[in-house]
């Protein structure tokens, strides 16, 4: 690739299963010791990580980088997200906590333990009834993909999007266009379904679990009559194996990394925005700022936070907003046109070169 690639990664971090991916953190704290080592070195030393990466540390800004090199997009965004509260109701998913109306408040007639034991392997297992009256709730194919998602279409469309790291379990990203090899989706997703035998694991689509689930029906596996799961995340499961491979494959050539809606709270997926390169902007797109750096995540390895607001920093933005309003705002800097249904972009900003012949 030429020097004017521009890959960009997208992080979202979605869905209500957060809790599992701490499942998984050897392979995040073996891989990033040199990173946790740099990044715990230079705090340590009064270091500065480097010459800023940017003109300017605001939206504008990102949008000169993206328009950078004569003209010519770079490729390569990573995408993390997440669906924030407000896009929740944008796109129409009822949310799980509100009380008398949330999901789990709804769930109360069967007597579970805590609410969220209805995402326990184990209990599932045993009480599977309580997850399929709420993923009748849930179901994708209910709710409608929102600018947010059209905007991550749209980096895709023009060659920008590396890989669209999403802890949604709904779909909506596939809805708007986004294809399997674009997605790793963290937290599952509902897209298949598995026997959960080990010995067996047929699998099946999701047109056969929807039928089940609103027929009211108890999914069972055609070969050997044990309980078939939606290939979502539960409490006690590890994260998809390509979550690990993945991201060390992205993440060491990103140019760009936007982080949507997420409180970059649950380990390991926060500790993504720590593996992109020194020299790589990230942007935050929240209705608060996260992220940032502390000392206990550094001692855990988890390095590498997000830096707004000291004389330090030199990369990192926050477009205090809902999802949808800073994409909508990116988006009319770089000459693009987004709405739910569709994304266009001006001809003044036309891609004049050919996107690399393997995008992540």
């Amino acid at each position: 690739y030429s020097e004017s690639v521009f890959r960009t990664v997208i992080l979202t971090d979605g869905g209500k299963i957060p809790e599992s991916l701490s499942t998984r953190f050897h392979p995040v704290l073996s891989s990033s010791l040199v990173d946790f080592l740099r990044n715990l070195f230079s705090r340590t030393l009064g270091l500065s990580p480097g010459e800023k990466v940017l003109d300017e540390l605001s939206l504008e800004g990102v949008a000169r980088y993206m328009q950078s090199a004569d003209g010519v997009f770079l490729h390569s965004v990573a995408v993390l997200r997440r669906h924030a509260d407000s896009e929740k109701f944008s796109a129409g998913i009822p949310d799980f906590r509100s009380p008398g109306t949330g999901l789990y408040a709804n769930l109360q007639k069967y007597n579970l333990p805590y609410p969220e034991a209805i995402f326990q392997i184990d209990y599932f297992k045993k009480h599977p009834e309580p997850f399929f009256a709420l993923a009748r709730e849930l179901y994708p194919g209910q709710f409608k993909p929102t600018v947010c998602h059209y905007f991550i279409r749209m980096l895709k469309d023009k060659g920008l999007l590396r890989r669209c790291y999403s802890q949604n379990i709904d779909t909506l990203e596939r809805v708007a266009g986004l294809q399997g090899e674009d997605l790793v989706e963290a937290h599952g997703t509902f897209h298949t379904s598995h026997c959960v035998s080990f010995f067996c694991r047929k699998e099946y689509t999701m047109e056969w679990m929807k039928e089940k689930i609103f027929s009211e029906d108890i999914p069972k596996c055609e070969a050997c009559n044990n309980l078939v799961k939606p290939d979502i995340v539960f409490f006690g499961e590890n994260l998809p194996a390509r979550f690990f491979s993945a991201m060390k494959q992205d993440f060491p050539s990103c140019d760009l990394l936007i982080i949507m809606g997420t409180s970059l709270q649950v380990q390991p997926f926060a500790s993504l925005v720590s593996r992109v390169p020194n020299s790589c902007p990230r942007l935050l797109i929240n209705l608060e700022k996260t992220g940032q750096s502390d000392f206990a995540s550094s001692l855990l390895g988890f390095g590498g936070g997000m830096d707004f607001d000291s004389d330090k920093a030199y990369r990192d933005v926050a477009q205090l907003s809902t999802c949808d309003d800073g994409c909508l705002a990116l988006a009319d800097l770089l000459g693009w046109k987004v709405t739910e249904t569709k994304c266009t972009f001006t001809p003044a900003h036309t891609q004049s070169r050919s996107p690399p012949a393997l995008l992540f």
